[in-house]
């Protein structure tokens, strides 16, 4: 079987797509979760499962059009990989890519907040602020970049929708900063007060730890499993094409 990239503007159509569903799986699930149970460690199961659920679930439907990134260390990472060889997307993809995971967070934020009758942007007042917190998500990311690159690096990739969902959940419940590990939706949640809400002055210092962790996971998936070579993101198989097109 062959594979022909699809062309860019359905990959970037299906990155807003999935990160919109994504960003509004999470912060939708807060809400809900808030309002259904007073006990924090019932609401954060909740929230933490269905995000998870969806993100394994918009993998599978996705990756075949785009990749199914969802985020922009994702596909900066597989730029990062495929530059020599052209493997990976080009620096205008990844441009591309950032562009339309970003629009889909905001989007997807605004979209969950409308759900419940909130304003569709309501600046967030919750801080997340502090080393430990950055020490978190620079591990969240940089081990969720471990995954990617390790599984499809070593000819595994098949496996990569339920390990990234599954390393997700264990990051959120593990790690002191609740796993954000995407900069495109740790922008979406600055636009909610709600349960997932990140206060806007928080974010430059959750991107930056994501983006050291991403760079510590890509250089140890090197050393681990030799030069990350993930194909190109957009990949579709040519039996399949008929299918997507529609």
């Amino acid at each position: 079987m062959t594979s022909t990239p699809a062309p860019l503007v359905r990959r970037l159509a299906a990155e807003a797509v999935g990160t919109t569903a994504l960003a509004a799986v999470v912060v939708g699930s807060g809400i809900r979760a808030a309002a259904l149970s007073p006990d924090g460690g019932v609401r954060f199961l909740a929230n933490v499962g269905a995000s998870a659920l969806a993100l394994v679930v918009l993998i599978e439907l996705l990756g075949p059009v785009s990749g199914g990134h969802f985020n922009p260390l994702v596909t900066a990472g597989a730029w990062w990989a495929g530059r020599r060889d052209g493997s990976g997307p080009t620096l205008r993809e990844l441009a591309g890519y950032a562009a339309a995971q970003t629009a889909g967070a905001v989007a997807g934020t605004g979209l969950a907040n409308v759900m419940f009758g909130r304003p569709f942007a309501e600046p967030s007042g919750q801080g997340r602020d502090g080393l430990t917190l950055w020490i978190g998500e620079a591990v969240a990311t940089g081990t969720l970049l471990l995954v990617v690159a390790g599984l499809s690096g070593s000819g595994r990739g098949r496996l990569v929708p339920a390990a990234v969902g599954l390393w997700v959940a264990a990051a959120c419940w593990a790690t002191s900063s609740g796993g954000f590990a995407n900069p495109a939706v740790t922008l979406g949640r600055a636009l909610t007060d709600s349960y997932t809400g990140i206060a806007p002055g928080s974010v430059p210092g959750f991107v930056l730890a994501q983006l050291a962790g991403a760079a510590a996971g890509v250089a140890l998936a090197a050393v681990l499993f030799g030069r990350f070579r993930p194909g190109r993101p957009a990949a579709v198989p040519d039996d399949a094409r008929d299918l997507v097109a529609g």
